[in-house]
């Protein structure tokens, strides 16, 4: 079933929750809901339930109207964060609740609800604890358990509200892991709200971000992590760093550092780089002077952390990067050591311009070339 979403809006007193959004979520797709806390990611997701009455706007579930159309015609499974099972039922009786609170004419019989919720049971990998109750297992269980009983009356749409946020890293990653499966398994539409960058990278067909009410960017992992389309996005999504500077003709200047860039441009800019878009080097190269001095190094797991600080320019705090271990030994990296950055490549934003363009940079003669404005 396709989701379509219609100029919706939401206020709560004079706080204006959502703004009028636009969205499509197409018959199978997963798709993940990001941003932080107030964006509106539940406040939509609520919506999309009937859990929520909208202020403007239409919802559709393929060609029909569902916008004033009450729960339980929406044919929708809602997982709750806290699990919402009950607590005085088994493993069982939980699953098939739904069931039991179907009209008589469309309630199974006894029988095959107890069959049908075993089976669905069996599907999460939990066959073996349909006799326990919801303070018998483990957080990971419960969350398995309140997925069984949404699917339990074949929901055409699945919604789940920050599903393992109350997870531990270890048991988050293994159930991420198996709802992308049972997707791929089942092929039904999904949508689920998250504050998790990696979470939302790692499950979703398509990414919702969303800040103050707003949908920022939509787009598949891999072109929102590639191309972000505004500095809000780059900024929530993973880590960066950031050279500000003033334009002088095609050098981006600030105090004694500089870049040169592809063309000329007017004003300030900011070129905003991730660990793995530059380079340490104990010289500069022709189109970047980034003088850096290490702070500290610290070596953790397959990595290296860097902490750098500039040498006579400015930026906002401190720069982290990350450096393999062979790149470490070839450095000699220590603290108090000099070293200059070099991208390989950045996103460039030129004053007040929302879409960056994006560069990739000559670590020998030449200057930057642009690759894509995005």
């Amino acid at each position: 079933m396709s989701i379509r979403i219609e100029n919706i809006e939401k206020r709560f007193g004079q706080f204006q929750a959502l703004n009028p959004i636009n969205l499509e979520v197409a018959k199978g797709e997963l798709v993940g809901l990001l941003g932080p806390s107030g964006s509106g990611k539940t406040t939509l997701l609520r919506l999309i339930a009937g859990l929520e009455v909208a202020d403007g706007g239409a919802i559709w579930f393929g060609e029909e109207n569902m916008t004033h159309k009450p729960v339980r015609e929406r044919r929708v499974g809602f997982v709750f964060q806290n699990y919402a099972l009950f607590r005085h039922m088994t493993v069982l009786e939980n699953i098939g609740f739904g069931l039991r609170m179907l009209p008589r004419k469309e309630r199974p019989s006894r029988a095959q609800i107890k069959q049908k919720s075993q089976a669905l049971l069996d599907m999460v990998q939990l066959g073996h604890l349909g006799k326990r109750y919801p303070d018998q297992l483990s957080g990971g269980q419960r969350q398995r358990v309140a997925l069984a009983r949404a699917l339990a009356l074949e929901p055409e749409v699945l919604l789940l509200d920050e599903p393992f946020g109350a997870l531990d890293a270890k048991v988050r990653q293994e159930l991420r892991g198996w709802l992308r499966g049972l997707h791929q398994e089942l092929g039904f539409t999904c949508v689920f709200v998250t504050h998790d960058q990696e979470e939302a990278l790692e499950l979703s067909d398509k990414v919702v971000v969303m800040s103050a009410g707003s949908v920022e960017q939509v787009d598949t992992p891999e072109q929102l992590f590639a191309h972000p389309g505004n500095r809000f996005v780059f900024d929530f999504l993973g880590e960066q760093v950031v050279f500000s500077g003033e334009t002088q003709g095609n050098q981006l200047v600030n105090g004694d550092a500089r870049l040169t860039l592809p063309k000329a441009a007017t004003g300030k800019a900011e070129l905003y780089l991730r660990s793995h878009e530059v380079a340490l080097q104990q010289k500069p190269s022709n189109n970047a002077h980034l003088p850096m001095v290490v702070l500290s190094v610290s070596r953790v797991g397959a990595q290296v952390k860097v902490e750098l600080t500039p040498l006579g320019w400015h930026t906002e705090g401190h720069w982290q990067l990350a450096v393999s271990h062979e790149e470490a030994a070839a450095l000699a990296l220590e603290q108090g050591q000099q070293l200059y950055v070099v991208p390989r490549q950045g996103h460039l934003f030129v004053g007040e311009e929302k879409l960056p363009v994006f560069l990739q940079f000559s670590q020998g003669e030449g200057a930057a070339k642009t690759l894509a404005v995005c």
